[in-house]
C-alpha cells in the first residue's frame, strides 16, 4: 500500500513537514513539567492546550465539543485528508485508530462519560468525516500504531476499501505518568536510547495520520511493503530476555526481502534498561546488528499511540531526502549486544527502512517501508508549497 497523505500533531506544530524540519535542526520537544498535581516533576512533551483550540476553531472544529485527544487526532485527519485529496464519506475508505489509553484521564472527572472508550473516540473521528463504516481500533500497547498500519494493508489487500485512513494519538495524565513512576522507569532528564547512561523514558503527547492508498501505481510518498505482529508472551510488562518475539516479527517482515536493502532500523528505542537490551538482542540474533540503528524518542519523547505512525512519517521524510537521523541523547553504546547506533546525520543512497515496536504484554511488530525520492517534491499539505528548502544539515 502507498501513503498519499500525512501529517503530525506535536508541541513542535501541526503538519508532518514542520516536525520533520525540528527532527532534522536537532531540537527536541522535551521539557521538564510538574502538570497534573504529581509529588514529582517528569520530562515529557506536552501540547499546549490553547494553541490546540485556537487550530481547532480556524479548522471548523468546535474545541468545546471534543476532548484534547479527539481534538489532535481531527486535526490530523483533517490535514492528511486535505493533502490526499479523497472523499472521506465514501463507503470505499475505512478508518483505523490507534490509542493506548484513549481518554482514561476521564476516569478521575467522569467516569460515566462515553469518551471514555476507544471504541467512542474512533466513532467521534469517523463520524466527524461522515464516514458510514465502523471504524477499527487498535490498541495493544506500544506497538498499536504500527500495528493499525499492518491492519491497514490487511484490509486493503480484501478490496473492501480503496483507502484506509490510519489515525493515532494519545495524551498524558495523572494516570499514566504516575503508572510509570511507580515503575521507576521516567527518566528525570531527557531520555537517552541505547545509551550507556540511559536512566528511563520520557513520555510524549502526539497524534499523527497518514492516508494509504491500494497500490494502483507507485505514485505515493512511500510504500509500506511488509508488516509482521508477533507476542512472546513473556511477561506482563517486561520484555522478552531473548528478544523472541521481535526477532520473529523482523524474520517474518523481511522474508522476502534483502537485508542489503535497508538504509537504516528505525527501532523503538524507548531508553529503558530492559527495552533497549532486548532490541539489541533481537537484532544481534537477526544479523542486522552492523545496519544503521536510531531512535526518535530524544526529540518527541514516546507518543503511545500515535509512536507507530509518527516515527514511520519522519523516517519516511528523512529517506526520501537520503538522510539518517541522529539519535538524541544516545553517545556511547550501552546495550547487552553492540548494534549501530547513530549519534550523527548521515547520508544513504539506498530507500528502504525497517521499523520496530514493542510493548507490555510481549507484543512486538516490525514493518518494511520503501521511500519514494520523487516524494522530495511533493506538497506540504500545511500550506501548499513544495518542500524543497531544508534547513542546512551538517553531515
Amino acid at each position: 500500500m502507498i501513503a498519499i497523505g500525512d501529517c503530525i500533531v506535536s508541541s513542535f506544530g501541526i503538519g508532518s513537514l514542520v516536525n520533520y524540519k525540528a527532527v532534522l535542526e536537532g531540537h527536541s520537544s522535551l521539557r521538564l513539567h510538574d502538570e497534573f498535581g504529581m509529588n514529582e516533576s517528569f520530562f515529557a512533551s506536552l501540547i499546549d492546550n490553547e494553541f490546540i483550540d485556537e487550530e481547532s476553531h480556524k479548522m471548523g472544529i468546535n474545541p468545546q465539543t471534543y476532548t484534547k485527544l479527539e481534538k489532535i487526532s481531527l486535526l490530523a485527519a483533517t490535514q492528511a485528508l486535505s493533502e490526499a485529496d479523497i472523499d472521506a464519506s465514501k463507503d470505499d475508505v475505512l478508518f483505523v485508530f490507534s490509542s493506548t489509553k484513549g481518554n482514561v484521564h476521564l476516569l478521575e472527572t467522569a467516569p460515566s462519560n462515553p469518551s471514555l472508550y476507544i471504541w467512542h473516540t474512533a466513532n467521534v473521528i469517523a463520524q466527524h468525516f461522515h464516514n458510514p463504516n465502523p471504524p477499527l481500533v487498535i490498541s495493544n500497547a506500544c506497538i498499536s500504531g504500527l500495528a493499525a498500519q499492518i491492519y491497514a494493508q490487511r484490509m486493503l489487500a480484501t478490496n473492501r476499501y480503496r483507502y484506509v485512513v490510519v489515525v493515532g494519538g494519545d495524551i498524558l495524565s495523572k494516570f499514566i505518568v504516575s503508572g510509570f513512576q511507580s515503575f521507576k522507569s521516567l527518566s528525570s532528564e531527557c531520555c537517552r536510547p541505547f545509551d550507556k547512561a540511559r536512566c528511563g523514558l520520557n513520555w510524549g503527547e502526539a497524534a499523527a495520520c497518514i492516508v494509504y492508498s491500494q497500490p494502483i501505481s507507485y505514485k505515493g510518498k512511500w510504500q509500506f511493503i511488509s508488516g509482521y505482529i508477533a507476542n512472546d508472551a513473556n511477561h506482563i510488562s517486561g520484555p522478552s530476555r531473548t528478544g523472541e518475539g521481535l526477532l520473529l516479527a523482523i524474520e517474518k517482515s523481511l522474508k522476502q526481502y534483502s537485508k542489503s536493502s535497508l538504509a537504516f532500523i528505525n527501532a523503538h528505542g524507548t531508553a529503558t534498561l530492559y527495552n533497549d537490551d532486548m532490541e539489541s538482542i533481537a537484532l544481534k540474533r537477526a544479523n542486522l546488528n552492523h545496519i544503521t540503528v536510531n531512535s526518535l524518542k530524544g526529540y518527541f519523547g514516546h507518543t503511545l499511540g500515535a509512536a507507530g505512525i509518527l516515527e514511520c512519517i519522519i523516517s519516511a521524510y528523512a529517506l526520501s531526502h537520503q538522510y539518517i537521523l541522529p539519535t538524541k541523547g544516545f553517545e556511547h553504546i550501552g546495550t547487552i549486544e553492540t548494534i549501530s547506533v547513530t549519534h550523527k546525520l548521515q547520508k544513504t543512497d539506498k530507500s528502504c527502512f525497517l521499523k520496530l515496536m514493542s510493548g507490555f504484554g510481549g507484543c512486538n511488530a516490525a514493518g518494511l517501508v520503501r521511500t519514494n525520492k520523487e516524494f522530495a517534491i511533493v506538497h506540504d499539505s500545511s500550506n501548499g508549497k513544495k518542500m524543497l528548502s531544508l534547513p542546512p544539515c551538517e553531515i
